[in-house]
């Protein structure tokens, strides 16, 4: 991209925390430890993340990505990816004899453990996320017959229950924090006994990364996302800046998918990525923008992340039997 002078210096705003989060680098470290014991080839069960370039990186040291397990060769081995699976699935690997391990991020596995408690009391769960998201799909999944799925607050006005006074609501871990709770206010005004999850279902990485891109938005001319099309809590991140002051905000895969024109009389661009965005990508993004002049980068950091989670049962030794030291969390790389 070309320096092209505009009024006043240029200057990039980097969000942090951002990038990876403890779930999913647990998750991609699962494919890559399985691929050490077992050997090439492993199967992983949709998107192990929600991110093209971490995908395309397995798929290069010999993880093989499918839809459905039907597609997995008895007795093989095969990673259920963060997002979770229906206790359907879980089955369907049983029958088909493949050695399942289960990278869901322990935090979806938390929701899954509330959706039945509370059908297990008998209650109407109202979860609020996206139709066809793996992450729903998984958690309705648990217990079918109790989930009505909530996709936005305009639902939150006509969505039917069959006892208001034993309703419930449950969330997608990766939504917008504000949005999730319009709809769960326009819930709560049709349905005043709704009661609440025990714990918020937002994750921590999710909330921690829409704090940050909100004091970043407010001065920025132009916010850009480093994150996948269908990784819902980058494009959440574009929807915020938007919200929150940038004057402009796009989501990209790759620095080489930033246009010249969004840069047009911009002074301070906003740099962030989504919680499955491996940190390299964001380091590229910044080597363009620096080439276009904005080579004054300054983190604007509003928490700190040391969640960490131990890798699947499976894969906690080695080969040897020896625990399996490396440390797991959400720190940049």
């Amino acid at each position: 991209m070309e320096d092209r002078p505009v009024d006043g210096a240029k200057r990039v705003l980097l969000a942090a925390p951002r990038g990876y989060c403890a779930g999913v680098d647990r998750a991609v470290v699962a494919v890559e430890k399985a691929l050490e014991r077992y050997g090439s080839p492993v199967y992983v069960r949709k998107q192990i993340v929600h991110n093209i370039h971490v995908v395309t990186e397995l798929e290069k040291k010999g993880a093989i990505f499918v839809d459905e397990v039907d597609e997995v060769p008895e007795g093989a081995h095969v990673v259920f990816s963060a997002h979770g699976v229906s206790p359907a699935v879980v089955s369907a690997a049983a029958d088909r004899g493949l050695l399942a391990i289960d990278a869901t991020c322990p935090l979806v596995t938390k929701v899954h453990r509330e959706a039945v408690r509370f059908a297990r009391d008998d209650y109407e769960i109202l979860l609020i996320g996206h139709d066809g998201h793996e992450e729903v799909e998984g958690t309705a999944g648990e217990v079918p017959d109790h989930v009505t799925v909530v996709n936005s607050p305009e639902e939150a006005d006509t969505v039917v229950v069959k006892d208001p006074s034993k309703v419930v609501w449950l969330s997608q871990t990766t939504l917008s924090v504000d949005e999730t709770m319009e709809t769960v206010n326009r819930l709560r005004a049709r349905f005043p006994e709704l009661h609440n999850p025990p714990s918020d279902d937002i994750c921590y990485a999710t909330q921690n990364r829409q704090v940050a891109i909100k004091k970043v938005a407010k001065e920025a001319d132009l916010v850009i996302v480093v994150g996948s099309a269908n990784s819902s809590n980058s494009v959440r991140l574009v929807e915020v800046a938007r919200e929150h002051g940038a004057k402009a905000a796009y989501r990209v895969d790759y620095a080489d998918e930033v246009k010249q024109e969004w840069l047009e009389g911009v002074r301070t661009v906003g740099v962030t990525s989504g919680a499955s965005v491996p940190e390299v990508l964001v380091r590229e993004v910044l080597e363009a923008l620096g080439e276009a002049g904005y080579a004054d980068v300054e983190e604007v950091r509003t928490a700190e992340e040391d969640l960490m989670f131990s890798l699947p049962k499976e894969l906690r030794t080695d080969a040897d039997g020896k625990r399996d030291t490396r440390a797991l969390g959400g720190h940049l790389r």
